[in-house]
């Protein structure tokens, strides 16, 4: 599966305990992260910077659903059943 144009719902929906660039003290679940530029894109993709475990997301049906919508509730709910 590729990422889906406009979507960004991986780098809003789920929370980061890891410390990144320009947030140290890493990323709340449903706070867009500070590289989430307003096209839906990441500032840090394929840079050096860009977090490992950001780089290692691979998208996939299961996560990603049918829709942008659809991704955000789905790795909502992952992220409340991990929590």
């Amino acid at each position: 599966m590729e990422c889906r144009s406009n979507c960004g719902a991986c780098c809003i929906a789920p929370s980061i305990s890891a410390p990144l660039p320009g947030m140290p003290n890493g990323k709340p679940a449903g706070v867009p992260c500070a590289h989430l530029m307003a096209d839906m894109r990441c500032e840090l993709f394929g840079r050096p910077e860009r977090p490992a475990l950001c780089a290692r997301f691979n998208p996939a049906e299961d996560v990603c659903g049918t829709s942008r919508d659809n991704a955000i509730w789905l790795i909502s709910e992952l992220e409340a059943a991990t929590a």
